[in-house]
């Protein structure tokens, strides 16, 4: 178990700390947000926000819902491929649950005039910890003029202020970190049971 409101102090913008061991179905992660988040995530299987405090906009694409106001309380789910964005009101706490093998993430941003995507990065996080992979899409988003340019209206859009999300590098550390240790570990366990002289 874990006290959210306590661990929400060491959280910042979509830092989706992981709060549980790593062999836990669903995997849980802890975000205190007071920004925008700076693209649409879109999951490969289906995910679920928990409004823990604050309020919220969450905007969605290639959905029969554009968008839903979260209070706190509330549980929203998104179905798999459904490209989505926070957008906090108020300083917000949130949970979100996602399958330990999560499969394919990817990162998408549209036009905010004409609503046309723009660029898209793709990922699988059984290879790249997602964390490093919002890191490094954003900073190609930022080196590439023509992703942010719409090719249908001609509006060009901002980078990601990546000042903001450096915390991202320091998890991702972390994760593989703990990953590389646990696949070191599984190998010396599967050499320890091979029979002698094989």
């Amino acid at each position: 178990m874990f006290q959210a409101f306590k661990a929400a102090g060491e959280a910042g913008d979509y830092t989706e700390l992981p709060m549980l061991p790593a062999h836990v179905d669903p995997q849980v992660f802890l975000s205190r947000n007071s920004v925008a988040q700076p693209f649409f995530l879109v999951c490969g299987k289906d995910t679920v926000i928990a409004q823990l405090s604050g309020e919220a906009q969450l905007q969605l694409r290639d959905s029969s819902v554009n968008t839903f106001a979260l209070a706190p309380g509330d549980n929203v789910y998104v179905p798999a491929g459904t490209p989505h964005r926070i957008v906090p009101l108020t300083e917000v706490v949130q949970l979100r649950y996602k399958a330990a093998k999560a499969g394919l993430e990817g990162v998408a941003w549209f036009c905010e005039e004409c609503g046309l995507e723009l660029c898209r990065a793709e990922w699988d996080t059984a290879a790249v910890v997602s964390h490093r992979a919002y890191y490094d899409a954003c900073r190609v988003f930022n080196d590439d003029p023509q992703a942010r340019a719409c090719r249908r209206c001609g509006a060009e859009h901002p980078g990601v202020d990546l000042e903001r999300f450096t915390a991202w590098l320091g998890i991702a550390k972390e994760l593989e970190d703990e990953r590389a240790a646990a696949e070191k570990a599984a190998a010396a366990r599967q050499a320890a049971e091979l029979p002698a002289g094989a």
